[in-house]
């Protein structure tokens, strides 16, 4: 699990301890069990367990870490609240509303009214006082380049792209009218509009040797990032929804919408205008054809088209029988 300081992209709007939680919550809580006071200085994930910080559990999922002292749960799952190896937890009614509570509280983030960055006109474009571009990469014309973002050696960022809440490693080019880091689109179905967006407070993090085309959107991860591996090759009009995963090696046409949580193995080849659900896997070494629409895992060394996509070779035995039968 690759790091980035939380602190180097948002702003610490409030100060608060686990003790406050209780107080913060309110009438959202149906029960708890507090052992020990500690500042709240983080928010983990199941996958990144961070210091004196908050992890949110929606499912029954295992940790591993022996030691909680330092970490508070917050659920909506009994099963979860009922494992009394857990010191530090609050059982509570809705985990998405919880969850902005707690944030919104936390955090002064892009999406809050009183976010704010202080740039420098550099050029033709806006660069923060609080990113660090490397001397020998080039900003092009009208380029915002948000607080925290750091771009390494030799990157080309063209016109009118967009980079914040993002790690740009060596040897990048990002083509005309990019967005890198935008808000991933989360919401409560249930409450639905800008008032009750779910906070995204991670990042992007682009590696070594990647070209990503014009028009494209990577949104940042929810709580750690969205990752683009060495040397991918991303077409045009790709969108790349918050906390996917892409392996080294990548190549994925124009049009295509790869749905948030995706994870996405090395080598992978993807046609034009494909679509993919979200929180699936696919392996190693696949080939997806143009068109096809992908709604669950992909084992390695695999060749699928079609919607939902199969094994290539199924897929033109039922294109030949619906020819014959006149379809």
């Amino acid at each position: 699990m690759l790091k980035f300081n939380r602190s180097e992209f948002l702003f610490i709007r409030n100060k608060i301890k686990s003790n406050d939680i209780e107080n913060l919550l309110n009438n959202k809580i149906l029960n708890k069990r507090i052992s020990t006071n500690f500042e709240i200085k983080d928010i983990s994930s199941i996958t990144s367990l961070r210091e004196n910080s908050v992890l949110f559990l929606g499912n029954n999922l295992k940790l591993y870490k022996k030691n909680f002292s330092n970490i508070i749960l917050i659920t909506n799952n009994i099963n979860i609240y009922e494992d009394t190896k857990y010191k530090n937890i609050i059982f509570v009614k809705d985990l998405n509303e919880s969850y902005n509570i707690i944030i919104n509280y936390i955090y002064s983030h892009e999406d809050s009214i009183d976010y704010f960055d202080e740039f420098d006109l550099i050029g033709n474009s806006l660069i923060s006082r609080n990113a660090f571009i490397h001397k020998s990469s080039k900003i092009s014309n009208n380029c915002v380049i948000g607080r925290g973002v750091k771009i390494g050696k030799n990157c080309i960022i063209k016109n009118n792209v967009v980079v914040k809440n993002a790690l740009i490693n060596d040897n990048v080019i990002i083509c005309d009218n990019s967005s890198i880091g935008t808000t991933g689109f989360g919401f409560d179905f249930k409450n639905r509009g800008a008032s009750f967006l779910t906070p995204q407070i991670g990042i992007v993090i682009i590696d070594n040797n990647v070209h990503i085309g014009s028009s494209c959107t990577i949104d940042r991860g929810k709580i750690d990032y969205t990752y683009v591996g060495k040397n991918s090759m991303i077409d045009n009009l790709v969108h790349i929804a918050h906390n996917v995963y892409i392996g080294n090696n990548a190549c994925i046409a124009a049009q295509t919408g790869i749905s948030g949580s995706v994870n996405i193995g090395n080598n992978v080849t993807v046609g034009g205008q494909v679509g993919f659900a979200g929180h699936i896997n696919i392996g190693q070494n696949v080939v997806i054809a143009a068109k096809s629409g992908v709604t669950k895992n992909i084992s390695d060394n695999s060749v699928v088209a079609g919607f939902p996509a199969v094994d290539i070779k199924e897929w033109k035995k039922k294109i030949i029988k619906e020819r014959k039968n006149g379809h």
